[in-house]
């Protein structure tokens, strides 16, 4: 047997699955590691991504890019021009 140290939320949602699916915490945490070690572990390569950029003079006089709210009422507006 051996003990490790595991977040608080993590071991909670273990103990929740393992109540309703009626197996031993251990079980799960067995299922959990044997399912991550057969997918195998090469990382996924770190690419860098290249954005497109365009010319321009910015955001638009009254655009609030902090906004979701007035980002979707300003599609709206676009929508219900064109």
């Amino acid at each position: 047997m051996t003990t490790i140290a595991l977040n608080d939320d993590i071991l909670k949602l273990a103990e929740e699955l393992a109540s309703t699916e009626g197996r031993p915490l251990e079980a799960v945490f067995e299922d959990a590691l044997r399912e991550k070690l057969a997918r195998g572990s090469s990382p996924i390569p770190n690419r860098s991504l290249r954005l497109p950029t365009f010319r321009g003079t910015g955001v638009r006089p009254g655009v609030n890019l902090d906004s979701n709210a007035a980002l979707l009422d300003l599609m709206d507006e676009a929508d219900d021009l064109g």
